[in-house]
């Protein structure tokens, strides 16, 4: 039987990353719909089953979700809350009662405490709250394992989740109000290099990145989590989260990100940091040991290739790149 896989929230940075993998491998058994937030509003549950009545899928990949980066989050909180809790309910209700045989929602390290031993692991998403920062999105996201759990203890559903470090990628969104931190520092370099005062020498411009440059991330290329959804739903069966992450080793501080960045755009002037503003977590390192347990081949794309691609593929799509 062919599975029919729906994609919720299939047009943004990982849907778009999800589907190019598809492209490329051709499978004969899966038909794939990626869906946007045109196709229907998932916080409304009549909208939300209608979606699903008419692609009858067999398996789901829940991505749609209100996000945004630090400084949307920090003052939309109950926004991030609300919406986001009634998008996964109904999802999840709607896979339900449609018997879906598979949903893998999108988590995210963010979700974990903010005082904690490292690494973190999937055991520990529960054990405090997380970074005041963005509880509303930290806590609704929370909430899908708990759900996940009811489920399938209650039903036998196997409705899992995936919790992936901070995703970057083509496609993304550089809108610079709601933007994670790389895609906003690209956008924001690109506007400097060749925007704002583009006679200006290169050298004469000064690239400020926000906050300390202390903070330390782990970064996954889009691409490489699209093969690692991939992965999961068609062979990882259990309700328990998976964390998809780098190394530990290939964490890098913001400081090192933006020098990547400034090498990725053969930017000639200088960076500073302005640290007035808020550097968020210093560190929210995870330990992807449950994932190299099951899958100890997989190559990661090295962090300054795939800055690169990044940053080539906004300069060919500038015209139509979430700006």
């Amino acid at each position: 039987m062919s599975k029919v896989v729906l994609v919720t929230g299939g047009t943004g940075l990982i849907g778009k990353a999800i589907e190019s993998v598809i492209s490329a491998q051709k499978p004969e058994n899966e038909r794939w719909i990626f869906a946007g937030s045109k196709d229907a509003d998932l916080t409304d549950l009549a909208a939300t089953r209608k979606m699903f009545e008419q692609h009858q899928p067999t398996h789901v990949v829940h991505l749609a979700a209100m996000v945004g980066g630090l400084f949307h989050n920090m003052s939309n909180n109950i926004d991030f809350l609300r919406k986001n809790i009634l998008i996964n309910d109904n999802v999840l209700l709607v896979s339900h009662e449609l018997r879906v045989q598979k949903v893998v929602s999108c988590l995210s390290t963010c979700i974990f405490p903010d005082k904690t031993p490292y690494p973190i692991d999937e055991t520990m998403i529960h054990n405090g709250p997380p970074h005041d920062s963005n509880f509303g999105y930290s806590y609704a996201k929370r909430m899908i394992d708990v759900l996940n759990r009811g489920y399938n203890q209650k039903y036998g559903d196997m409705f899992t989740s995936v919790v992936p470090c901070n995703v970057f990628g083509p496609h993304d969104n550089f809108v610079p109000s709601v933007s994670h931190v790389i895609p906003g520092m690209i956008h924001r370099l690109h506007e400097l290099i060749y925007v704002n005062d583009a006679e200006t020498p290169q050298e004469n411009k000064v690239f400020t990145v926000y906050g300390t440059g202390k903070p330390l991330r782990q970064f996954i290329y889009s691409l490489d989590l699209a093969k690692l959804f991939i992965w999961v739903l068609r062979n990882y069966d259990s309700p328990e989260p998976i964390i998809l992450s780098v190394d530990e080793s290939a964490e890098v501080s913001i400081a090192q990100l933006a020098e990547s960045l400034v090498k990725a755009f053969d930017f000639k002037g200088k960076i500073e940091f302005d640290t007035s503003k808020a550097d968020g977590q210093l560190r929210k390192t995870a330990s992807n040991a449950k994932l190299r347990a099951l899958l100890p081949e997989f190559q990661f794309t090295d962090f300054d290739v795939a800055m690169k691609e990044t940053v080539q593929w906004y300069i060919e799509n500038y015209a139509r790149a979430r700006k």
